[in-house]
């Protein structure tokens, strides 16, 4: 198996990248399919997990119809709760015992 450096495209940012020799001989090693999309600034970028703007959609609390934000799109046919009958609903914080 012959491998020499080769230049991608990263799909966050649009800008090339080199997948070196030494890391094709790597992701082959380790049996990995795919070759990498993301150069190694966005790749970092995403595991530290700094993916950008949460989404914040308004809505209304399906128990109490309170106006209120939640930082996912809501489904059809699933109950959207406020915080305060989130946390409720949850009950009281639970600790966990250090053995």
């Amino acid at each position: 198996m012959e491998l020499a450096d080769r230049v991608l495209k990263c799909v966050d940012c649009g800008s090339d990248f080199v997948f070196t020799a030494g890391e094709q001989l790597f992701f082959h090693q380790q049996q990995f399919r795919n070759d990498p999309k993301r150069c190694k600034p966005c790749k970092a970028k995403r595991a530290s997990g700094a993916s950008g703007v949460r989404p914040e959609t308004r809505t209304t609390c399906s128990q109490c119809g309170a106006d209120t934000t939640v930082p996912f799109l809501p489904t059809q046919g699933r109950p959207v709760l406020c915080r305060h009958c989130f946390q409720s609903k949850r009950g009281p914080a639970r600790s966990v015992a250090a053995h």
